[in-house]
Formats: structure tokens, sequence, C-alpha cells
């Protein structure tokens, strides 16, 4: 899988048909740089580099490229939602019950959707969401360590 660039944005944002603006390009930047990051990082993230941008711009930029399925929206259990521009290609997650860290995990058996649910015969399936818990390195470490 090629990772995108910057300069790849504008071309993405038009196959999807969305003008191409400074918020949405530094959005789609925010969230390459800090993948699985909340609305709040991401805004912080822009306004670094877009200062003008209003945060209910980037609420409606996160929105709307979900919705054309640039970036995918996950919501982790007692979390918020973070978004990711990593689509498309059906992988799993992985978090940290200790620190909320989440990592990618690819899809688990076979072709996607990975997960056959027995006795759907009236649903097309396209994604299975999957979702691992535990403990990450660091957090498992540092409950090892004496304090």
């Amino acid at each position: 899988m090629t990772v995108p660039t910057s300069a790849d944005f504008p071309e993405q944002l038009r196959d999807v048909r969305l003008r191409v603006t400074r918020p949405r390009i530094a959005v789609l930047e925010a969230v390459h740089a800090h993948p699985h990051s909340d609305t709040e990082t991401i805004f912080t993230a822009v306004r670094e580099s877009r200062p003008s941008v209003s945060r209910q711009a980037v609420y409606d930029v996160l929105h709307a490229l979900t919705a054309k399925g640039l970036l995918r929206r996950i919501q982790p259990a007692g979390s918020v939602s973070l978004y990711e521009a990593r689509v498309g290609d059906n992988h799993h997650h992985i978090v940290c019950r200790s620190c909320g860290t989440v990592r990618d995990v690819d899809c688990v058996v076979g072709e996607p959707p990975c997960i056959t649910p027995p006795d759907q015969e009236d649903f097309v399936l396209d994604q299975a969401e999957v979702l691992f818990w535990g403990i990450c390195p660091d957090c498992s470490e540092a409950s090892r360590s004496p304090r």
C-alpha cells in the first residue's frame, strides 16, 4: 500500500468530488501525521499550520472526509471518536486498556471482511470491525518496574 503525501491530497479530494480547500488539506495532513487522534488533537495540529481555521470547520471537514471515505472514524468503548487515514483495507485495532494507545492490526484471517457471521444470507457484507483490548508494552513494562 502506498502512503499518500500532501501532494496527493488535492487529487484525493477531487476524486471524491470535494473542493480542494486549505482546511481540508490541513485536516488530511494532521490525520496522516497523527493517526488514531481525537478531534482536539487534530484541531491543535491544524491550527499550527492554519491558525485561522475554526474548531467548527475542523468538525465539518472531519465529517465530510469521513462521509466520502477519505478518513475512518473509530470509537473504542469509553473513548471519544478517533480518526485515521488508513481506509479501504478493512484492518482492525488493538487498544491499550491502561493508556488508550491504539494500533492497527491487519486483517486477522482470510479475505475481507475477515469474519463471516453464520446465517446472514440477506446481508451483503463488506466490512468486519474487530477491536482487540490489552496492555501495551510500555504500560506492561511500567507495571513491572519498582516504584
